[in-house]
C-alpha cells in the first residue's frame, strides 16, 4: 500500500465534522439570539449567572477556587482535611478562568504534578506525579480506570470535566491495579436540578476555531428526571507545519431521582479527534556541530501521513441507593471503546550534516475497557465515636486488538525538505489481541473520635490475568499475579482549622514478561510514608497544606547481568519531596493559586553502570507554580476580570545517565475578560513571552542528543452566553 498526500479516511473523517459544526453553529447561534432576546426583555435588569450547587454538585459545593469535599480520596464523600494523603482539586471556575483546553493545562499549577513533559503530545494525556512518568496510565474518569491499553488513549476533554481531583502517592486500596505515583480522577459534568444554558464561539494561534455548549436543568415539573448535555467542535492546526488539531465532542446525560433515598445518572460521550504527534528534533552536537536551530514549526514528516485518528465513545452510570441512615449501597459502570489510526514519520538520527534518517510507526487497533464497582458503606455514630464502613468488589476487563508496524523510512534533506514523497507502509511487526482482567475485594475504615482523632485503614486482595494471542507466531501465553495492598493514616482535627496527619499507603502494578529462565515477572511494588498538615482558617476562606513524604518503587525492570537481552527485576527508585499548596481568596474579588514541589529522586538499585545513584530522566528538583485573578466588582470596571501566572519547571536529565542535561524554564500566563448581562469576552495567552525551552532531550539512534520543543505562545479569544 502507498499513501501519499491525501488521508485515505479522509471522506469518513470530515463527514461527522462537518455535519457536527453545522449542528452545532445552529444550537450555539440558537442560544446566543435567546440571550440577545432575552437581554432585551429584562432591560436593565442583569441576568443572574446559574452557579451549579449544592445537589447538583456530586461532591461539592465548590466555592470558586476551593473546594472542600472529595470522593477520590476514600470513595466517600468526606471532607478533604480528613483525608490523610495529599490531594489537590481543580474546580470547574479555575479551568474556565485559564480557559484549559488539555487535561495537563487544568493541572499545570498543582504542586506535585509536572504537565507535558514530553511537549504538547495530543495523543495521551501526559504528566509526572511526585516524579513518575505516569500520564494516561493514571487517569481515572469518576473513579473507574480510564487508562491507556497500548496507544489508545482514551484522551480526555477538560470541558466535559466539573472538577479534576489529583490524589498523590500510592492508592490501589480503592483503585487497584495503579502505579505507585497516585492519580488523576476527572469527574464528569452532571445533570442539574436548576436549569442553565450556555454557549461559547473561540478563535485561537494556528487558525483554531472552536465552538462550545452546555446546556442542563430538570425535565419534569417535580425534578424526578433532569439532564445535562455537553459539546464541543474545534478545527484548527499545531504550531508544527502540516499539523492538525480538530475534536468533536459530545456528553449527554441524565438523572433519575425518584426518591431522596435513589438516584441512577447515566453518563455517555463520542469523542473524535484528528491530531498530529509530536517528534524529537536533532540538535548540534560534536558529531554534527554545523546542524542548524530547527524552529519550532519544522516537521520531520509530510502532509497527509503523520496522523493520529481516535474514535472514541463510552457509555455507563452511576447508581445509589440508601436504604436507611446507616446503610448506602453503589455500583458504578462504564464500557468504553477506541478505534486507533495511527502513523507516525519521524527523525531517527543524522546520516550527515544535511540528510535526516526517519523511521515509520503505524498502529491500527481497536481498544475496550469494561469496569463495574460495587460498594456498601455503613455509617455508625454514638457519643464518642464516628465509623464509616466501606466494603466493595470491583472488575475490569481490558482489551486490545490489533496491528504495529516498523520500518526504515526515506531522508529528509533539511536543507530543501522534500514534502511529497510516496511512503511505503512498513512491515508487520506486532499483530496480537491482549486481554487483561483485573477482580478486586476491598474494605476501608473511616473512624472520628470525639471529633478530633481520625482513623483511617484499608485494605485489598487482587488478581490479575494477563492474556496474549500473537497472531504471528500463532502462540498463546498467560500470566497470573495477584497481590495484597494496605493503607493506614491518623489525623487530628483542631478546633482553629489545622490538621495534621500520617500515613502510609502501598500500590502494585503487573509488570507483563518473562526472565531468561521462563519465569514470570512479579508485580512492581510502591510504598509510600508521608507527613502533613491541612490547614482551613475560619477567618478568610482557603486551604494551605503541605506533606512530606518518602515513596519507593521496587521489583522495576533492569539488564540481566548474566545475559543482558534478557532482565531481572532489581532495580529500585526512591522519590523524596516536600510540596507546598495554597487556594485562597486573600481578599474581596481576589483568587490565589499558588505551589511549590521539591523532589529528591534517587535510582537506588541497577544493573547499568553508573545509574545508582543517579536522578531519574524527566524529574526536576524545584517547581513552583502562582496564579492570581482579580475581580472587579463595584465602579465603572465592575465584571473586568484580570488574571496571570507563572510557572517555574527546574533543569532535568533526559536520561538515567545524567548525561543529557535539559535546561530549566520560566512561563507566564495571562488572563483578561469582561462579563455583564450574562455575556462574557474572554482573552488568554498561554507562554506570553514566548519562552523557547525544551520540554526533554534524549539521545537518536546513534547516540547524539535531540529534542522536544515545549509549547510556545499560544492566544485565545472567547465569545460565550449563559443565562
Amino acid at each position: 500500500m502507498r499513501v501519499h498526500e491525501t488521508d485515505r479516511r479522509s471522506f469518513n473523517s470530515v463527514a461527522p465534522k462537518q455535519l457536527t459544526f453545522l449542528l452545532m453553529s445552529t444550537a450555539v447561534a440558537s442560544l446566543m439570539m435567546a440571550g440577545v432576546a432575552r437581554s432585551q426583555d429584562a432591560g436593565n435588569i442583569q441576568l443572574n449567572t446559574i452557579v451549579i450547587d449544592g445537589d447538583s454538585n456530586p461532591v461539592g459545593p465548590d466555592k470558586g477556587y476551593i473546594a472542600k469535599n472529595t470522593l477520590t480520596g476514600s470513595k466517600t464523600d468526606v471532607p478533604i482535611r480528613e483525608i490523610p494523603q495529599s490531594i489537590s482539586v481543580v474546580t470547574r471556575e479555575q479551568m474556565d478562568d485559564r480557559i484549559v483546553d488539555r487535561v495537563e493545562d487544568a493541572i499545570a499549577y498543582t504542586s506535585g504534578v509536572t504537565a507535558s513533559p514530553w511537549g504538547v503530545d495530543e495523543r495521551f494525556d501526559q504528566f509526572l506525579i511526585r516524579g513518575f512518568d505516569v500520564g494516561t496510565y493514571a487517569v481515572f474518569r469518576d473513579g473507574l480506570p480510564q487508562k491507556a491499553i497500548d496507544f489508545s488513549g482514551f484522551k480526555s476533554e477538560p470541558y466535559g470535566m466539573e472538577r479534576v481531583e489529583v490524589l498523590k502517592g500510592p492508592s490501589s486500596v480503592l483503585y487497584g491495579e495503579n502505579d505507585v505515583a497516585g492519580l488523576v480522577n476527572l469527574v464528569t459534568k452532571r445533570p442539574t436540578t436548576d436549569p442553565f444554558y450556555s454557549a461559547y464561539a473561540g478563535y485561537g494561534s494556528f487558525n483554531t476555531y472552536e465552538l462550545g455548549i452546555d446546556a442542563g436543568g430538570p425535565l419534569d415539573k417535580e425534578g424526578v428526571w433532569t439532564y445535562r448535555l455537553t459539546g464541543l467542535l474545534r478545527d484548527g492546526e499545531l504550531e508544527t507545519d502540516f499539523s492538525q488539531n480538530d475534536r468533536v465532542y459530545i456528553a449527554p446525560a441524565i438523572t433519575w431521582s425518584p426518591s431522596a433515598d435513589t438516584s441512577l445518572t447515566v453518563l455517555a460521550n463520542y469523542q473524535w479527534d484528528k491530531l498530529t504527534p509530536n517528534a524529537f528534533l536533532p540538535v548540534a552536537n560534536p558529531a554534527f556541530p554545523d546542524l542548524p536551530k530547527f524552529s519550532r514549526s519544522f516537521t520531520t514528516a509530510q502532509p497527509g501521513f503523520n496522523d493520529f485518528d481516535a474514535n472514541h465513545g463510552s457509555i455507563g452510570y452511576l447508581f445509589e441507593h440508601s436504604f436507611n441512615d446507616a446503610w448506602k449501597v453503589r455500583q458504578n459502570l462504564r464500557y468504553s471503546s477506541q478505534d486507533t489510526d495511527y502513523r507516525h514519520l519521524y527523525y531517527s538520527s543524522m546520516a550527515d550534516d544535511t540528510t535526516m534518517n526517519r523511521t515509520l510507526f503505524t498502529v491500527d487497533e481497536t481498544a475496550t475497557i469494561f469496569s463495574v464497582d460495587n460498594n456498601v458503606q455503613y455509617d455508625y455514630e454514638n457519643a464518642r465515636i464516628k465509623n464509616t464502613l466501606l466494603m466493595g468488589l470491583d472488575y475490569t476487563r481490558q482489551t486490545v486488538d490489533g496491528h504495529n508496524g516498523y520500518g526504515e523510512g526515506p531522508t529528509l534533506d533539511i536543507t530543501n525538505p522534500d514534502y511529497h514523497l510516496d511512503i511505503e507502509s512498513p512491515a508487520i511487526y506486532v499483530d496480537r489481541k491482549q486481554t487483561v482482567d483485573q477482580i478486586g475485594l476491598y474494605g476501608q475504615t473511616q473512624t472520628k473520635f470525639d471529633d478530633h482523632w481520625l482513623l483511617t485503614l484499608g485494605g485489598r486482595q487482587s488478581w490479575v490475568t494477563n492474556k496474549n494471542f500473537d497472531r504471528l507466531s500463532d502462540t498463546s501465553d498467560t500470566q497470573d499475579d495477584n497481590a495484597f495492598t494496605g493503607k493506614a493514616g491518623l489525623g487530628y482535627l483542631f478546633d482553629n482549622g489545622f490538621t495534621p496527619y500520617i500515613s502510609y499507603t502501598e500500590s502494585f502494578s503487573p509488570v507483563i514478561g518473562q526472565g531468561s529462565s521462563g519465569q514470570t515477572f512479579a508485580p512492581s511494588e510502591g510504598k509510600q510514608y508521608e507527613a502533613g498538615v491541612k490547614y482551613e482558617p475560619d477567618y478568610f476562606p482557603g486551604t494551605v497544606t503541605g506533606s512530606v513524604f518518602e515513596i519507593t518503587k521496587s521489583n522495576v525492570l533492569t539488564p540481566d547481568p548474566v545475559d543482558p537481552t534478557f532482565q531481572v527485576q532489581t532495580g529500585e527508585v526512591r522519590h523524596r519531596g516536600f510540596e507546598l499548596e495554597s487556594v485562597v481568596n486573600l481578599f474581596h474579588g481576589v483568587s490565589l493559586i499558588a505551589s511549590y514541589t521539591y523532589l529528591d529522586a534517587e535510582i537506588t538499585s541497577s544493573n547499568i553502570d553508573g545509574e545508582v545513584g543517579n536522578r531519574p530522566a524527566l524529574v526536576p528538583e524545584h517547581q513552583a507554580g502562582l496564579w492570581a485573578k482579580y475581580t472587579f466588582e463595584t465602579g465603572a470596571l465592575e465584571g473586568l476580570n484580570v488574571g496571570s501566572g507563572v510557572r517555574y519547571v527546574g533543569s532535568t536529565y533526559g536520561d538515567n545517565a545524567n548525561l543529557i542535561k535539559v535546561d530549566s524554564y520560566t512561563l507566564v500566563d495571562a488572563l483578561i475578560s469582561y462579563e455583564k448581562n450574562g455575556w462574557k469576552g474572554s482573552l488568554k495567552a498561554s507562554n506570553i513571552f514566548d519562552k523557547e525551552y525544551y520540554s526533554t532531550c534524549s539521545s537518536d539512534d546513534i547516540g547524539n542528543p535531540m529534542c522536544i520543543y515545549g509549547e510556545g505562545r499560544a492566544i485565545k479569544a472567547t465569545l460565550s452566553a449563559k443565562f
